[in-house]
């Protein structure tokens, strides 16, 4: 088509459709008729699925499903759902041309006349691979971290938000402070610190100075849950997010009473703090 027709054509409702099919060239989107086969194919399709329009027009989309998927009639399904529901959303493993694989999000649109009956569907197919591969290794390395920590039987490992409220608890957190995670989980943990540490602004002051510097490392007198004290070394790790915004802390106590071989006269009961102060 000359440069002229193709402007001319342009003009025409189907050239407006045309152009912001084309427009879109990260997405895969195509028309098909009401048995699933394909009746248009746009720049994108072919980018991504690795079909010129005269190979696939014509084609069941079916052919893009990997065997396992046909099996269990997923594209008949797919179909069946966005008929009934208005639209079917999910997302799958899509077959290219050449035999790759890509995973993909899919969302399909039922397309009727006027008059109501359906004519065909609208195909829009998306390549994640890339996010779906992110989400695994995140996956992978909390999966670690947790098995970590909760391996981890001589440290007291938990998370705080950025206010210094507790979202998680290990088994060891539990013995040294004697706080079951239901019971501490939520509670800020500043309620570990002695009457005149909170006081004079120690739990907040550690938050802040691994806020600025990235850590802060202390040794002091903790409380348990039973009101007994304990001296511990603690490591209060900050948590930045990629763009660098702050998301939490990551805390590490150790219980060095035994190893200081502090005499029980030195761990008497201190005054017990009600929860939530």
């Amino acid at each position: 088509m000359e440069p002229e027709d193709r402007y001319n054509a342009s003009l025409t409702d189907e050239g407006h459709y045309r152009i912001l099919l084309d427009a879109v060239p990260e997405c895969a989107i195509y028309m098909m008729n009401t048995e699933g086969v394909v009746v248009s194919w746009n720049e994108g399709a072919q980018r991504l699925l690795g079909y010129e329009t005269k190979e696939i027009v014509g084609e069941n989309f079916s052919c893009f499903y990997a065997s396992s998927d046909n099996q269990a009639e997923l594209p008949r399904q797919s179909l069946a759902i966005a008929s009934k529901e208005r639209k079917f959303t999910g997302q799958c493993w899509q077959k290219r041309k050449n035999g790759t694989r890509f995973w993909a999000e899919i969302v399909i649109f039922p397309i009727r006349n006027p008059l109501g009956p359906l004519v065909g569907y609208a195909k829009i197919t998306r390549d994640i691979s890339e996010i779906r591969a992110v989400r695994e290794a995140l996956w992978r390395c909390e999966e670690r971290f947790r098995l970590l920590v909760e391996g981890e039987n001589t440290h007291g490992v938990y998370m705080l938000d950025p206010k210094g409220e507790i979202s998680t608890w290990n088994s060891a957190a539990e013995q040294i402070h004697g706080y079951t995670a239901d019971e501490i989980v939520g509670e800020n943990f500043s309620r570990f610190y002695t009457e005149a540490d909170r006081a004079a602004g120690l739990p907040k002051q550690m938050l802040e100075t691994a806020t600025k510097t990235g850590r802060h490392e202390k040794e002091g007198w903790r409380l348990r849950k039973n009101g007994t004290l304990i001296w511990t070394r603690v490591i209060l790790d900050a948590i930045r997010d990629p763009d660098d915004n702050l998301i939490g802390f990551a805390e590490i106590v150790r219980d060095l009473s035994d190893d200081y071989g502090l005499p029980d006269d030195m761990r008497e009961p201190a005054p017990a703090s009600p929860m939530g102060e």
